[in-house]
């Protein structure tokens, strides 16, 4: 299978995006370190800084999946919970 991109937008409680752009930061690096891992970057949106971005790249659905496994990511998620505003928006995409 391809690759993968995944876009994930987290909206957060009004005067939480500090503390879920924290959490996500904190899940850059050891997500980096997986070997399936092209790319992971998180965003904040400049226009409304409630709303936070996930931007990554995977091997393939099954390296995504993987990654969801991990406890750097359940950490991140556990965190993140609470501060939600409504449900994380998920869109897994390839090229046309």
């Amino acid at each position: 299978m391809s690759q993968i991109e995944v876009v994930a937008i987290v909206k957060v409680k009004p005067g939480k995006g500090d503390e879920a752009a924290a959490a996500m930061k904190a899940c850059v690096v050891p997500s980096r370190a997986e070997a399936t891992n092209h790319a992971y970057t998180p965003f904040r949106d400049l226009d409304a800084p409630e709303t936070l971005v996930f931007i990554e790249r995977w091997e393939s659905r099954q390296a995504l999946q993987d990654h969801l496994e991990t406890s750097h990511f359940k950490n991140m998620a556990a965190i993140l919970e609470p501060l939600l505003a409504t449900p994380i928006e998920i869109h897994i995409l390839q090229p046309v």
